[in-house]
């Protein structure tokens, strides 16, 4: 089934949105729960300096391949907190509410924004992003459908600034994206916050043009990448492998072409084998524990309610799989037999060091093969030493991530019979091995 490719920078976009908030149900009680607001916070001007909030502003610089004709959007997502005040019968605003065996807490909830700039040609360009505020109120009822109080949920207006700006290097297009908190001042932490943009991060798309990983660019671009600056971000490609139209702006660091794990069926951390644990360990909260995690927010009740309801094949699934990092690399021959796994003892009845072989530039090396050695840049001061030097291979191995590694003595080492009767052998990658036998021997 092909994933679109904006469905999955989404996925991973939510993960990043409440990393920090609420990816596991927390008591109100509990100290994690006292500081919740950790990534891609934007504070109000000057609240980073008065010691109140965070900085106002983020920023990036990536690179595009302009193409013809470029066409960019950018869609800035956040939280916007909204208080959750509990307000009695008798209209008094209190902490909890609790009516039998159910309470209700006064709470600082988080609703989520997104602001759309764009489409657009890429060129030096600012918009003005706002947010209203306002008070909702809802009525909170016991079993019977009485009327016990009401929730009173209040948000400030929020106001920021989205710049861009557009320069050339070499034959690339570096854009430099900004976001920016532009609102009122704060007069202390908690109006700081309020007026905070929270989790703040970016979705880029080009139409007409690419992306330039900043990881991993091509070898024509990796000194303009390395003059791209960042500053409490970090850029990524979004998309799938080989999909360049799309960029997260991420305030957590990621790789390119982040994803959700397959096995990860709703928000939690999102990459199963964590799952897993965080689920063990909800199944493990007490009755009273899970009332009171529930009573937080809604997203915590949620993610109670999915582990309670988990089965057994469910919470096995989220065991995660083990896979072949290398299935597209030559592999050693024999083959591990179908059907058995490269950690199962019987695969070791397969294995035969001294007479497996792995192919080298078209050639099988293996026991007795000669070659010529050329270490890489991962070598040692010591294996420096025999750049160039034709050896004798004496052994083939592959260890449990997959990678082969073949044992060889030198040709021109006096000890090297002494060397192969003891076993000690220099090691070598085959990309680090030039076969000097014809591809028929």
């Amino acid at each position: 089934m092909t994933v679109d490719p904006g469905a999955r920078a989404r996925a991973v976009a939510d993960a990043v949105l409440y990393e920090g908030y609420l990816l596991y149900p927390y008591r109100a009680n509990s100290r994690k729960n006292q500081s919740r607001w950790q990534f891609g916070v934007l504070g109000p001007d000057g609240a980073a300096a008065a010691g109140l909030g965070e900085e106002s502003e983020m920023s990036a610089q990536c690179l595009i391949d302009p193409g013809e004709n470029p066409v960019l959007t950018c869609t800035i997502r956040f939280l916007q907190l909204q208080r959750r005040q509990v307000v009695d019968g008798a209209g008094t605003p209190i902490a909890e509410l609790t009516v039998d065996a159910r309470s209700w807490l006064s709470w600082d909830e988080a609703v989520a924004r997104e602001l759309v700039v764009g489409p657009l040609t890429p060129a030096n360009f600012s918009q003005l992003l706002s947010v209203p505020g306002g008070t909702d109120t809802e009525e909170i009822t016991d079993e019977s459908g009485q009327s016990v109080g009401t929730f009173a949920r209040t948000r400030l207006p929020l106001a920021g600034r989205f710049d861009l700006t557009i320069d050339r290097d070499d034959r690339y297009l570096r854009l430099t994206i900004t976001v920016r908190n532009v609102g009122a001042p704060a007069a202390d932490k908690q109006d700081a916050i309020a007026r905070s943009l929270i989790g703040t991060h970016i979705i880029a798309e080009i139409i007409g043009a690419q992306f330039v990983s900043l990881l991993d660019p091509p070898p024509d671009a990796e000194a303009a990448a390395e003059r791209c600056y960042r500053h409490r971000c970090f850029p990524v490609l979004a998309g799938p492998p080989g999909d360049h139209s799309l960029l997260l702006i991420s305030p957590i660091i990621l790789y390119d072409h982040p994803e959700i794990a397959e096995q990860s069926e709703g928000p939690l951390f999102d990459s199963t084998e964590i799952d897993e644990i965080l689920s063990l360990r909800i199944m493990t909260m007490t009755d009273e524990e899970k009332v009171l995690a529930r009573a937080t927010d809604p997203r915590a009740a949620e993610i109670i309610d999915r582990c309670d309801g988990m089965t057994p094949d469910d919470l096995r699934q989220l065991h995660g799989v083990l896979r072949d990092p290398h299935l597209d690399r030559p592999r050693l021959i024999p083959e591990v037999p179908e059907g058995i796994d490269w950690w199962d003892p019987l695969a070791d009845n397969e294995v035969r060091p001294e007479s497996d072989a792995v192919p080298v530039a078209g050639v099988l090396v293996r026991k007795g093969s000669r070659v010529r050695l050329h270490p890489s840049r991962r070598a040692d001061a010591q294996d420096l030493f025999f750049d160039g030097k034709p050896a004798r291979v004496v052994s083939v191995h592959e260890d449990v991530d997959g990678q082969a590694h073949v044992g060889v003595v030198l040709d021109d080492d006096p000890a090297a019979d002494l060397h192969e009767w003891y076993g000690r052998y220099l090691y070598f990658t085959p990309d680090e091995l030039e076969p000097l036998d014809s591809p028929d021997k």
